[in-house]
């Protein structure tokens, strides 16, 4: 399989195919990120959406071409931010319950129902971390804000997170090498 910045490059002389094999190395990854941020179904589809054109008409303004990954997730918070600001929109847990009640998946509902209670750059943060798969060195590039900043907001999110919803259970003390 070819580098990134050769299917970058294609894509930026406007080869529609070489865009479309980009979109399909992340479009899990986005759209976990997207899911984890908001919620619903039809805003997540139309945030995806909106991420993808936005990208593909953008695509030129992309400096480098092996941060790709990057730029993409960044266009993708920043539909999110926008959406959730237009929207001001709260989730009620009975969504999460029912949803979960039909998969039988009730500890996804309570770590989501835990990530909904910190603090949004907080939140950011373990979304870039855990669903996105960036170090904190890239999320600290991506957000521009100092590496230990970064760090700060996984441990103290670690922390909440530990001694507010699951004391003792061990979630989250895996560390990725921050």
């Amino acid at each position: 399989m070819e580098p990134i910045a050769k299917w970058v490059k294609k894509a930026k002389k406007g080869d529609g195919d070489a865009f479309v094999q980009l979109v399909k190395r992340y479009e899990e990854v986005l759209f976990r990120a997207a899911t984890r941020m908001l919620r619903d179904e039809q805003d997540v589809a139309d945030v995806l959406q909106d991420t993808i054109m936005t990208a593909f008409e953008k695509i030129h303004t992309l400096k480098r071409n092996e941060y790709f990954n990057t730029w993409i997730y960044k266009i993708l918070l920043n539909q999110c931010n926008r959406l959730l600001a237009k929207r001001n929109k709260v989730i009620a847990l009975d969504e999460h319950i029912l949803k979960g009640q039909e998969d039988g998946n009730f500890r996804a509902i309570e770590l989501d129902e835990a990530l909904d209670g910190l603090a949004a750059d907080t939140k950011t943060v373990f979304t870039l971390y855990y669903m996105v798969g960036m170090n904190t060195r890239e999320i600290s590039e991506f957000l521009h804000e100092p590496e230990g900043t970064i760090k700060s907001r996984l441990s103290r999110g670690r922390n909440e997170l530990r001694n507010t919803y699951f004391q003792n259970e061990g979630v989250l003390v895996n560390e990725k090498g921050s």
